[in-house]
C-alpha cells in the first residue's frame, strides 16, 4: 500500500522548512558526520543532502567543493522516495543514472549508498550518502552504520532546532535571530532586496511582576508571543531578544509597509486580554527601521531600532517610532 507521506510533496516541503536550515553556513556537528562516513566506510565523497523545491542542497559535504546541484540530477531525490536505503553499486549499469551528468561527468560517480533522512512525523528531507567513483558493494554492516549516523543527522536536526526556540514563547532566540538578521542583509548586499527590522518590549511589565508576581508575567510574555506568532506573515521571523523585549524580521518589506505591520501588533496586543488569572491588558511601543546602507550591520540595524523604540516609549508608549535618517552614526 502506498505510503501517503512519501507522495506529499508539500507537507515535506514545509516539515524540511520548519528546520529553518537551508542556506546556513556549514557547522561541525554536520561536517563530523560526513567526515565518519568517508573514514568508516572508505568512500572519497559523502554528503548531507537536503531535498529542496528545485535542488539539492549540501549541509554538509566531504571531499567535493559543492554547495548544491539541480534537483533533477540528484540521486537523493530517489533516495526520498522509499524508506529504504537506496543502493547502486554501478551507475553506468542503472538506467536511472547512466547518462547522469554526475556520472558521465564530474564528480564520476559509480556507486551510491543513500539512507532518507526521515523526520521524526515522517516526511523524508534529504538524505545521508557514501559516494564512490568506483563500482563497488556496500555489506549490510555498513548500511547498518550508515543508518545509525543518518539518524544522528536527523537528532542534530532537531537539537538544533530545539536550541534555536526560546523555551517560553517558542519564538527565535537571540543568537537564532540575530543569525536571520544577517541573511537578510546579505540579500541587501547581493540582490538589493528590502527588509525591516521591528523591535518592541512590554510596557510597564516591572510593574506585572511586581504587582501580579513573575508567573503572571511569564504568561504576558507567552501570550503576546502566541498573538504575534498569530498575526505574522510565513515569511517573517519573530525572536525573543531577552526579557520583555521582541523583534520581528520583515523580508521584503520597506519602511512603509513595516509601520503599517507595527501599529497591527501594537493595536492588538492593547485588545487582547493576556493570559493568566485576573487577566491582563497590556500595551506595547515599538521601534521600526528599514535596512539601509547607512546601518549595514545587525548591530548598527539594531542600535537605530532601538533609538527608535526609546523615542516610542519616551513620547508616551503604546505607539509607534520610525528610525531617523540622521541616526545612522548607530554602530
Amino acid at each position: 500500500m502506498p505510503d501517503p507521506k512519501l507522495m506529499d510533496e508539500p507537507a515535506r516541503m514545509a516539515a524540511l522548512h520548519r528546520y529553518e536550515i537551508l542556506d546556513t553556513p556549514r557547522e561541525p556537528s554536520f561536517d563530523r558526520i560526513t567526515d565518519l562516513v568517508r573514514s568508516i566506510l572508505g568512500v572519497p565523497i559523502s554528503a548531507v543532502s537536503l531535498v529542496d523545491t528545485g535542488r539539492q542542497w549540501f549541509k554538509a559535504i566531504s571531499g567535493l567543493d559543492s554547495g548544491q546541484t539541480p534537483r533533477d540530477i540528484a540521486f537523493c531525490d530517489h533516495t526520498i522516495r522509499d524508506r529504504a536505503p537506496m543502493v547502486v553499486t554501478d551507475a553506468l549499469e542503472d538506467a536511472r543514472f547512466c547518462d547522469n551528468p554526475l556520472v558521465t561527468g564530474d564528480p564520476n560517480i559509480r556507486s551510491y549508498a543513500g539512507i532518507p533522512l526521515e523526520t521524526p512525523d515522517g516526511y523524508n528531507i534529504g538524505s545521508l550518502c557514501a559516494i564512490d567513483t568506483v563500482p563497488r558493494q556496500f555489506d549490510p554492516g555498513q548500511i547498518a552504520i550508515l543508518r545509525n549516523l543518518a539518524a544522528l543527522v536527523v537528532e542534530q536536526l532537531e537539537l538544533r532546532r530545539i536550541a534555536e526556540r526560546d523555551h517560553l514563547t517558542g519564538a527565535l532566540t537571540r543568537r537564532a535571530f540575530l543569525h536571520e538578521l544577517n541573511r537578510a542583509i546579505a540579500l541587501f548586499d547581493r540582490h538589493q532586496r528590502p527588509a525591516s527590522l521591528l523591535l518592541f518590549d512590554i510596557d510597564h511589565f516591572k510593574r506585572i511582576n511586581d504587582t501580579h508576581g513573575h508567573p503572571a508575567g511569564d504568561q504576558v510574555i507567552r501570550g503576546i508571543a502566541q498573538l504575534c506568532a498569530g498575526l505574522q506573515r510565513p515569511s517573517d521571523s519573530l525572536g525573543r531578544l531577552g526579557g520583555e523585549e521582541f523583534g520581528i524580521l520583515l523580508p521584503e518589506t520597506g519602511e512603509e509597509d513595516a509601520t503599517k505591520a507595527a501599529q497591527r501588533f501594537c493595536d492588538a496586543i492593547a485588545a487582547t486580554d493576556m493570559p493568566g488569572s485576573p487577566s491582563l491588558r497590556v500595551t506595547a511601543s515599538f521601534g521600526v527601521a528599514e535596512l539601509r546602507g547607512e546601518w549595514p550591520t545587525e548591530n548598527s540595524w539594531l542600535a537605530v531600532t532601538d533609538m527608535a523604540l526609546y523615542e516610542a516609549k519616551r513620547s508616551g508608549r503604546n505607539r509607534i517610532a520610525v528610525a531617523r535618517r540622521d541616526s545612522s552614526h548607530a554602530t
